[in-house]
């Protein structure tokens, strides 16, 4: 099998798909190597293995709401557009998604990955529990509350165990509107990032860091706090008149419903529709997580890189995340801004390249998505995560013998 993308074919020996969490616990515990593989959108070997690939799609399991606790348990396996799905028919939902509701949640929990917004934390934030199958074969629950094995755990790498099922905070649905806007000076952004980054639910810049303007503005508003009509420009850019793609050439058929039209959340806060499939991925990713206060900086640090950036770029995406408390979250007691580069699929190029943008990163202590292309050694994530040492020590004495290892893990936790 390969990723999305179709730059990595991993390297099981087997893949197998149990059809219950009894099955699955046995099979771990008899395996010498095992990963857990979601929905493949990750561009690295993260969930690699030269043993056993597991996939969840088999195992039983619903979408459960408590109303009164305001929590859903999910099975593991489950992908963001399906939960959206189920949440809506119940009138509730999440805080965020990601820009693809095609990603599995347990995947995208145990990477760090997010969705945007200043006051929106990481989409790991919702996690109120987890259940794991640890290496012994022995299932375990974890709840918020349970101190430093929770805060651990939650984003782990897929490195102590394999996520059965987790409980997540969900709040009574709300519906959103995503207006689009264009040009937007690249001065007022440098002037006051947060200003802009600010004015809505979500913001996202998209740019290839050329030129005075950013090409275009993705605002999410939420009618609740927000029911006036879009403004009639944003600090300077102006209203697109017809739906856009973040990349200028491509047809916005398969991009989630714009020009300032309600909708239900889970239509809304996505990029890209639910019910447009990709099968695959003519793209490769990589993203890095920074500090807020260091915005304006580091804009103007990649931007001195844009003659090198060009050949290599489809588009960059600029969005913000509220800090949490998971060790290994990319946004980890900061307040984060996101750079997020979609290259073309020039993997050779562009992994000699990433030394030179990580360089200037470097000051800002940058860190990178777990699940994207990037070359930071382990030296370096260990200066810009505090809780790096001890989500060693954490892995050592979950899983002594490293069922969970794998190539990648190997070298970020050496």
């Amino acid at each position: 099998m390969k990723n999305w993308a179709g730059n990595l074919e991993y390297s099981a020996a087997s893949v197998e798909r149990p059809e219950s969490v009894e099955e699955l616990a046995e099979l771990v515990g008899s395996a010498q190597r095992v990963k857990a593989l979601g929905s493949r959108h990750c561009f690295n070997d993260v969930a690699d293995t030269d043993g056993v690939q597991v996939v969840l799609d088999r195992l039983p399991g619903s979408v459960e709401v408590d109303s009164e606790r305001r929590v859903a348990r999910i099975p593991g396996g489950i992908t963001y557009g399906d939960l959206g799905l189920a949440l809506e028919r119940e009138g509730f939902a999440l805080h965020n998604m990601a820009s693809l509701p095609h990603i599995s949640v347990a995947g995208a929990v145990q990477t760090g990955t997010h969705g945007s917004g200043m006051s929106n934390p990481a989409l790991a934030s919702a996690v109120k529990a987890v259940e794991f199958v640890r290496a012994s074969g022995e299932v375990e629950r974890l709840e918020e509350g349970d101190g430093d094995g929770f805060l651990g755990s939650v984003v782990g790498l897929g490195a102590l165990g394999i996520v059965t099922a987790l409980e997540l905070a969900v709040e009574p649905t709300y519906t959103v509107r995503q207006q689009v806007f264009e040009d937007l000076p690249w001065e007022t952004v440098l002037a006051d990032y947060d200003a802009v980054a600010g004015d809505g639910y979500s913001v996202s810049l998209f740019t290839d860091y050329a030129g005075d303007t950013v090409p275009q503005v993705w605002r999410k508003v939420r009618v609740d706090s927000e029911p006036g009509p879009a403004p009639s420009s944003f600090f300077g850019a102006r209203p697109a008149t017809r739906a856009r793609h973040p990349l200028p050439e491509m047809d916005a058929v398969n991009c989630t419903q714009q020009l300032d039209v309600s909708g239900p959340w889970l239509d809304r806060l996505p990029h890209f529709r639910h019910e447009f499939t990709p099968s695959a991925g003519d793209e490769l990713q990589t993203e890095y997580l920074l500090p807020r206060s260091s915005a304006a900086e580091a804009l103007q640090a990649v931007r001195g890189l844009a003659a090198k950036l060009a050949p290599l770029l489809f588009v960059s995406e600029v969005r913000t995340i509220a800090a949490d408390e998971f060790w290994l979250s990319p946004s980890y007691r900061q307040d984060s801004m996101a750079l997020h580069f979609t290259w073309r699929p020039m993997q050779p190029e562009v992994e000699a390249f990433l030394p030179d943008l990580e360089a200037a990163l470097a000051p800002f202590a940058a860190r990178p998505h777990w699940g994207k292309l990037f070359t930071v050694p382990s030296t370096e994530l260990a200066r810009v995560y505090p809780r790096f040492a001890d989500f060693r020590e954490l892995v050592a004495k979950r899983d002594p013998d490293g069922k969970f290892r794998n190539a990648y893990l190997d070298r970020i936790l050496a």
